[in-house]
């Protein structure tokens, strides 16, 4: 049944144009008119015997009664308009609902609809700021957590558009990415005037998806941005509402597209037998299918605990020691702040995570036993450089899980009692005497701290950047 709301717009319609009123509708159906008014109103499900009566009665078919579209322009106000009212921003102001009536002009509709948008836009601007960001961040990871990082049904939905293509094995080809998207009626377009606030667009209209182009020869990149893009089509993504919901659906696509990357089948199987082999490593599970490090780390989360029975973490850490994303479901003992928040935090100075930088040959994984207050962790970390700054990629797993990963006859051992300040935060007795009081450091401002996230209609998004370069694109 289609929504209530519509469904009882389009029975006034069909009832108007035929002439009938209220009660002479309802003595043709066999019911009173005032039940077929909260019918209209939205208020009541009729059932879909009564509504084939109504539809024979009005001439139409029960398809057009059905049909999830505003009967007019005019119906299609009066239902925006009593969505709004029925809203959390609007309930929130205390004021009553206005029902409109024959007399009630379009233009008043038009001017009432304008009020409940901008209201809602202001709304969705107030809370995009870096702490409710934080907050719905936190709540997601969390979330996470307790279904250990596993989404089947976009493991599902990943696994029909492989086979809609016919990939079976192997690393997913950029014409293998074209051939999705031109499954779901999309063309991918590589331009240079992208808005500086987006990564790709999608044009929904002349059915295209804008990228950039590629930095590198391959550009093994811009398949996850075309397939994130993909994501949200195939995921049947609407307009966020909320930042939680923005951050729910960025997960989403980045889930999906690392599904497509690296499919549910081919990954369990390469990473059974690598168990099986006693030497799960990620750098393997990123060659063998082609993707980045970080890709392959986060790829790893979403199976090892559904498939492979192994707990784990995972860490991005810059190099000054602070966190990018974590997760964990294996008891390590994430830095967080006072709401739950784990970006931004400073890891311990012994674990892998920042032990690595410290290392001369970074080309391949760094392994290393840390004793926590919760335990001893096995961990594989990996850095890399940015035009910003240098970063670790850290996978670890609980000591009793490290028998079945490459790199546990590592003899590096340290220790660790974060969240004890004493652990690698306070400085030595000394050099506190010494230095207290006689040294002066400017510290570096991060301006997003300071900044509420900008707020076009997709958080993050300039709405006038990204409409005028669709107007430039479009045919």
């Amino acid at each position: 049944m289609n929504d209530l709301v519509t469904l009882g717009q389009r029975i006034r319609h069909f009832r108007t144009n035929s002439g009938l009123t209220l009660d002479q509708l309802g003595e043709k159906v066999g019911i009173a008119g005032s039940q077929l008014s909260l019918m209209e109103n939205g208020r009541r499900e009729p059932r879909l015997t009564l509504l084939s009566s109504i539809a024979g009665v009005v001439g139409v078919q029960l398809a057009d009664l059905l049909d999830d579209s505003p009967p007019s322009k005019r119906a299609g106000l009066e239902i925006e308009l009593e969505r709004a009212q029925h809203g959390s921003v609007y309930a929130s102001l205390g004021l009553p609902g206005i029902r409109p009536s024959k007399g009630t002009s379009d233009e008043t509709l038009e001017v009432l609809v304008g009020l409940h948008r901008e209201l809602a836009r202001r709304a969705r601007e107030s809370i995009a700021t870096p702490e409710e960001a934080r907050r719905a961040n936190t709540e997601l990871r969390q979330h996470m957590r307790t279904i250990d990082n596993y989404l089947p049904a976009i493991e599902q939905a990943a696994e029909n558009l492989l086979s809609e293509v016919g990939h079976t094995s192997g690393a997913l080809t950029h014409r293998s990415v074209t051939r999705m998207a031109e499954k779901l009626g999309f063309e991918l377009v590589h331009v240079h005037d992208l808005p500086h606030s987006a990564r790709s667009v999608t044009d929904l209209a002349n059915g295209r998806i804008y990228l950039p182009p590629a930095s590198i020869p391959g550009g093994h990149g811009l398949r996850g941005m075309a397939l994130q893009a993909m994501g949200h089509r195939v995921l049947g993504h609407q307009t966020p509402v909320t930042y939680a919901d923005f951050l729910l659906q960025r997960l989403e696509i980045n889930y999906f597209a690392a599904a497509v990357l690296m499919p549910r089948r081919q990954a369990v199987a390469f990473l059974a037998q690598a168990k099986t082999d006693r030497n799960i490593a990620v750098e393997d599970l990123r060659d063998a299918f082609g993707v980045t490090h970080e890709a392959a780390a986060l790829r790893f989360t979403n199976l090892a605990t559904a498939h492979l029975d192994l707990e784990v973490h995972f860490l991005r850490v810059g190099d000054d020691g602070a966190v990018a994303k974590a997760y964990e479901n294996d008891g390590l003992r994430l830095p967080v702040d006072a709401t739950g928040g784990a970006e931004g935090q400073f890891v311990c100075r012994h674990w892998s995570a920042r032990t690595a930088f410290t290392r001369t040959n970074r080309t391949t994984e760094f392994y290393q036993y840390t004793d926590t207050p919760e335990g001893t962790f096995f961990d594989s970390t990996q850095t890399g450089t940015t035009a910003a700054e240098e970063f670790s990629i850290s996978i670890g797993v609980p000591f009793a899980h490290s028998k079945w990963f490459r790199g546990r006859e590592t003899t590096i051992r340290t220790s660790s009692t974060c969240p004890d300040e004493n652990c690698c935060r306070r400085p030595e007795p000394q050099l506190s005497e010494r230095w207290s009081g006689k040294a002066w450091s400017s510290a570096k401002l991060h301006a997003h701290v300071l900044s509420p996230l900008p707020s076009g209609t997709f958080p993050g998004v300039d709405d006038r950047e990204l409409y005028e370069f669709l107007e430039a694109h479009a045919d």
